[in-house]
């Protein structure tokens, strides 16, 4: 094998390796990634700058969640700052938590040595698996200082639909 083979070969297992790194992180990190779609508002309904500010933002965010699984219990704990608590549609959907929501446009500005703010905005959906069924008549969600706390009890072996209310923190 010539030196140049050698070296089409060692090019050519790196990149097998680069792409199957990837696949690997993009498999175990999908279930945090959430899409943001544009938000339900009529583009001529605000300020040219803010529809400006909505369109730059769609894609792709990353909202943390948590599930802690007691014997008796699964909380979820999602970060969603800037939310409504009624911007919240929750459901539990066969062996996934199922959250929905939209945010709106928040800006700040300021003129004298410049101060500005700016969030991510659309509607999002994230489905997070759950290890176990729930009981969804008994399950209750929170919202206190832009994280979504939905606790659920365990139940032993049924499947259910239903959508959880969100409560004040």
């Amino acid at each position: 094998m010539s030196n140049l083979q050698h070296l089409r070969q060692g090019v050519s297992d790196a990149w097998e390796s680069i792409l199957g790194g990837w696949q690997r992180l993009y498999a175990r990190a999908s279930g945090a990634i959430t899409r943001f779609s544009p938000g339900g508002r009529s583009a001529d309904g605000g300020e040219r700058d803010e529809h400006e500010l909505e369109t730059r933002s769609i894609g792709w965010g990353v909202m943390a969640a948590e599930v802690f699984d007691d014997t008796d219990r699964l909380v979820v704990r999602l970060e969603a700052p800037g939310m409504d608590r009624g911007s919240f549609d929750i459901q539990v959907i066969d062996d996934h938590l199922v959250i929905q929501g939209e945010k709106g446009v928040q800006r700040e500005h300021s003129r004298g040595r410049y101060h500005i703010a700016e969030c991510a905005y659309g509607r999002f959906e994230r489905a997070i698996p759950l290890p176990g069924p729930v009981d969804t008549e008994g399950a209750r969600a929170t919202y206190e200082h832009g994280v979504l706390r939905v606790e659920m009890p365990r139940l032993s072996n049924a499947h259910a639909q239903r959508r959880i209310t969100v409560e004040a923190g």
